[in-house]
């Protein structure tokens, strides 16, 4: 599949009402590298291919050579030895603020998935794809500037603030309720859906995007999954 057909079921264009639309079902965790997912992942049915986990992934083992856990066995001695086990990846902090890094930066057809809850009291939430000095995308959906919901999104390249992109129909997002963002990056932008409804896109202002190599999260929500994937 090439990337026009995955964008293609990118999720349609048209507002949602209420609280951003209904709630996405993809609840699968990550099967092990080299198999598909046991449903799609990408809104719109397209499957996804392996997965890509920066910076390690809790349902994930680790790569070779990462944290074996040893087990009980007879000691050294013709024929015998520590029995074999499975290495064992750590698991990952979810805690706000959350930062990641990505190793390999970002490229064609990576897509992220956030998913988690919004706190009641909820002033404002940052998502920030970053370099290492600068600011690609920041994504800051603010719930009262001056008694209106916007989502902000910019970059900071060498301390200065770009221009503020603000023009938005449709704010998805509530205080105290579950929510879902993808974020696909692809060679021109990244597209932001949420809950399942295409929303945004923002065209790179760094175009380095193997320089991109840093995720943080922070302000009013808790997390219960960050997920990165390759589309085929």
């Amino acid at each position: 599949m090439d990337l026009s057909d995955a964008l293609s079921d990118w999720p349609s264009q048209g507002n949602q009402s209420g609280g951003g639309g209904p709630w996405p079902g993809q609840t699968n965790n990550p099967t092990w590298p080299g198999q598909p997912p046991a449903n799609p992942t990408w809104p719109g049915g397209v499957s996804a291919g392996q997965g890509v986990w920066p910076g390690g992934n809790p349902s994930q083992p680790a790569a070779p050579g990462g944290w074996p856990s040893p087990s009980p066995g007879p000691g050294p001695g013709p024929g015998t030895g520590p029995t074999p086990t499975h290495p064992t990846a750590p698991q990952q902090s979810l805690s706000v603020p959350y930062s990641q890094n990505l190793p390999r930066g970002i490229f064609d057809k990576l897509l992220i998935t956030i998913t988690g809850t919004i706190k009641p009291n909820a002033d404002k939430i940052t998502l920030d794809l970053s370099t290492a000095n600068d600011i690609a995308f920041h994504f800051n959906p603010r719930f009262n500037e001056s008694g209106s919901k916007v989502i902000v999104r910019n970059s900071r390249v060498g301390k200065k603030w770009g221009k503020e992109e603000r023009a938005l129909q449709h704010f998805p997002f509530v205080q105290g309720q579950p929510f879902e963002i993808k974020i696909l990056c692809t060679n021109r932008e990244f597209k932001v859906a949420v809950n399942n409804s295409h929303l945004l896109e923002f065209k790179h202002r760094i175009t380095d995007l193997i320089s991109i190599n840093r995720l943080n999260i922070h302000n009013d929500l808790s997390l219960s999954k960050v997920h990165m994937e390759t589309l085929l």
